[in-house]
């Protein structure tokens, strides 16, 4: 069954929707300014009361520091998905798993992660990550069996999904700007709802 992740909550009451609607990972982004999805560390201790256990927690981060690992690692977060540059001493910190994400620039970079232990999975997005924007799924290289799975995000929403799932037969998939509201910031509850159920479908 294809896995679901709803990225970019920013308050408790998206977490109430994607835990009603039973998506199977949640993101939120720490330590990125530049993302109107941004939220701090108390933030997503908040969201994270109004989850159950079996959806995991992922910290979405651009290419963070050994101490900004640290504080993910003692804040209750499951998974973190490093964008931008793994340095190694953030590596070298890291406890908890981590997805690998790459975008359409990047994403013959996969090989390095194939045999490191700590990363458990890749998120292959557009160029510019949480920007909405598709991409040519065909520009996914062939990966091996390695036992690592794979999502797929990019300007993902209920409209498009299947045709992806269809084309490209991902492990996963990641929305965040196409189960938001049109006309204000947050989350859409129904587009959360459609999009769950049209990947349930699939």
């Amino acid at each position: 069954m294809t896995k679901i992740k709803i990225c970019g909550l920013t308050t408790p009451q998206e977490a109430g929707w994607v835990s009603k609607a039973q998506a199977d990972y949640v993101g939120m982004v720490l330590f990125f300014p530049k993302s109107k999805r941004n939220i701090t560390i108390d933030q997503a201790k908040e969201i994270m009361k109004y989850l159950p256990p079996q959806i995991r927690k992922v910290a979405v981060v651009v290419s963070p520091s050994a101490l900004q690992i640290k504080e993910i690692q003692e804040n209750g977060f499951d998974i973190v998905q490093i964008h931008g540059q793994v340095l190694p001493e953030a590596l070298e910190t890291l406890q908890i798993p981590f997805f690998r994400a790459f975008n359409v620039d990047n994403m013959q970079e996969w090989e390095r992660y194939e045999a490191e232990p700590k990363c458990i999975g890749y998120v292959f997005d557009a160029v510019k990550p949480g920007s909405g924007e598709t991409f040519d799924w065909s520009s996914i290289p062939n990966l091996p069996e390695d036992g690592k799975p794979y999502l797929l995000a990019g300007g993902l929403n209920p409209a498009n999904v299947g045709n992806a799932i269809e084309a490209m037969h991902p492990d996963g998939v990641d929305v965040s700007s196409g189960v938001e509201r049109d006309l204000e910031p947050g989350k859409d509850p129904e587009k959360i709802e459609a999009f769950v159920k049209i990947v349930r479908k699939a």
